[in-house]
C-alpha cells in the first residue's frame, strides 16, 4: 500500500512540512505527554518537539518527577531516540531532553543539562 503524502502548513510557524496522516504520521513517533488540542492544527516537527518539551517540563512541576518517570516508563524500551524529543544535535554532539531522562529512570550523575532529577 502506497503512503500518501500531504503537504501541511505549520499552525505555529507557518513552514510546509510533509504529513501521512492517512496511514502512519511522523509524529506518532512523539510521547503522547500533551493532551489533545482538536482546535491547533497540525505543527511541524521542530513545532511540536518545542512543545513537547515545554509540556514536560510542566508537567514535572504540576505532577511530580515520580509521576512523570511513571508515565515514561512504557517507553523504555523504543528501540530509536527520537530527534527533537529523546536528544538534538548541537555541533555534532548528542543532548539529551528531559524526556529521554524520564524514560531512563534515575539520573546517572554525569551533569546532564537537562537532568529533571537533578531538582528533585
Amino acid at each position: 500500500m502506497d503512503k500518501t503524502i500531504t503537504a501541511k502548513r505549520c499552525s505555529t510557524c507557518d513552514s510546509e512540512f510533509d504529513c501521512s496522516a492517512d496511514q502512519s504520521c511522523w509524529c506518532m513517533a512523539f510521547p503522547p505527554v500533551m493532551p489533545a488540542d482538536f482546535t491547533q492544527a497540525c505543527r511541524c516537527p521542530c513545532c511540536l518537539a518545542l512543545a513537547v518539551e515545554k509540556q514536560v517540563a510542566a508537567s514535572i512541576e504540576q505532577r511530580g518527577i515520580e509521576e512523570m518517570v511513571e508515565l515514561a516508563r512504557p517507553y523504555r524500551s523504543a528501540s530509536e531516540a527520537v530527534e527533537g524529543i529523546d536528544y538534538t544535535l548541537e555541533r555534532g554532539n548528542y543532548v539529551f531532553s528531559r524526556w529521554f531522562h524520564l524514560k531512563r529512570g534515575s539520573c546517572c550523575e554525569s551533569g546532564c543539562r537537562n537532568c529533571p532529577f537533578k531538582d528533585s
